[in-house]
């Protein structure tokens, strides 16, 4: 028996990257700051330990500069991170999002504990996640009239597909008793059984704003509910209860609608994540080598002359990647516009605008034999523009 084709270092290291960014996508990690510095790039290294253990840590420059304040050794913090691999040297890491002061106080131990009750009680277990239809015939919205979140909702909904009919139920999203009063929205929303999907969405805001999202209550009625329901709270750091106990959870109402609705072409989904795509692993290459400067400015006795030459390939290959990446995209926008042309001439409103015409029974029922009409029913038939109703007095089998 032969042996297994052998994998390349690269290959494998790059397999781990993937399977630990997959699994640990973004997670909140606390510890005390050790061993920090800040290169001259921008950079910010440290290392994140415990009592048990230690990880390494980068923070890239746009995100060290956005903290607003200024980590200091052995300070207890709570790091917001992607688990990856640094494949040149094969060291396990944390790339950091952001950093704060560990511990949110009594709110934050609150949800804490509702969070622990209702996750033994099994409220939040994945066997309970409805799926999402792929078309809803409606869709429905609880949220305050007056929430910015609602328009920005709205305006995703008509952008992505405008036939859907859109509901709202109101309720307020903050201040006490808002929670129940969104409970019982909800519940008047099943009850009505008017949409095929709820969205339970609000802008961002404190703790203090979005508590209502983490009563009790709330979370019970998204259960409850015989409409799946996708909760759309805040930002994406953002995570209430509601979250947790939706059966979809986006980051944002935004991206509450975007889960919702279907999108009007697959292939313009498909070449915004091949864009996407490109984009990380640009961006992947230049962090990497800006890791790589950084370790050599370190080692150097004397680093100008060198340091120098090495940004300078740095900038180089940000150009070359750069133009790589806008040529990708310039082919994929064109591919795209010859696709749409193509589906233009498959529109259903073009063929009924040639002369043809769509007619219905009094059911709905779309009517293609003449013997599928009953004498006197009512029928309608719907026109490039407008539509006619009328009565059938004789019929012609062909």
């Amino acid at each position: 028996m032969q042996d297994a084709f052998p994998l390349g270092v690269s290959e494998l290291l790059r397999s781990v990257r993937d399977v630990l960014e997959r699994r640990f996508p973004l997670v909140w990690v606390k510890g005390e700051l050790s061993n920090l510095s800040r290169a001259s790039s921008g950079h910010l290294y440290f290392t994140l330990k415990d009592r048990g253990a230690q990880v390494e840590c980068v923070m890239f420059r746009s995100r060290a500069a956005a903290l607003g304040w200024e980590p200091r050794e052995g300070a207890q913090v709570e790091a917001r991170a992607l688990v990856s691999l640094y494949e040149p040297r094969g060291r396990f890491q944390l790339n950091v999002e952001t950093l704060r002061g560990a511990g949110l106080g009594p709110l934050y131990e609150r949800f804490l504990r509702l969070k622990d009750k209702l996750e033994r009680e099994g409220l939040f277990d994945a066997a309970l996640k409805r799926a999402l239809p792929v078309h809803p015939r409606a869709i429905g919205i609880v949220t305050s009239l007056a929430a910015a979140a609602l328009h920005d909702v709205l305006s995703t909904l008509a952008r992505r597909n405008p036939a859907i009919p859109v509901i709202v139920y109101p309720a307020p999203v903050q201040g006490e008793g808002a929670a129940g009063r969104l409970a019982a929205a909800i519940a008047t929303a099943g009850a009505r059984a008017e949409c095929d999907v709820l969205l339970v969405v609000r802008g961002g805001g404190s703790i203090e704003d979005l508590w209502q999202f983490n009563e009790e209550a709330l979370a019970r009625a998204i259960r409850a509910s015989p409409i799946p329901v996708v909760v759309g709270v805040g930002h994406e750091s953002d995570v209430t209860i509601a979250d947790l106990a939706a059966d979809r959870r986006a980051p944002t109402p935004t991206g509450a609608a975007e889960l919702a609705s279907p999108p009007r072409a697959e292939l313009v989904a498909r070449v915004a994540e091949c864009a996407r795509s490109l984009a990380r692993e640009m961006r992947r290459r230049l962090e990497y080598a800006a890791q790589s400067v950084d370790g050599w400015a370190r080692r150097l006795v004397h680093p100008a002359a060198r340091l120098q030459a090495h940004a300078q390939l740095l900038l180089q290959l940000q150009a070359r990647l750069a133009f790589a990446y806008g040529h990708r995209v310039h082919r994929c926008a064109a591919h795209l516009e010859r696709l749409q042309a193509a589906l233009a001439g498959l529109d259903p409103q073009a063929v009924l605008a040639r002369g043809y015409s769509i007619t219905r029974n009094a059911s709905g029922d779309v009517l293609r034999d003449a013997r599928d009409a009953r004498q006197g029913e009512r029928i309608s038939t719907t026109l490039a523009r407008g539509a006619l109703e009328s009565q059938v007095l004789r019929k012609t089998d062909l």
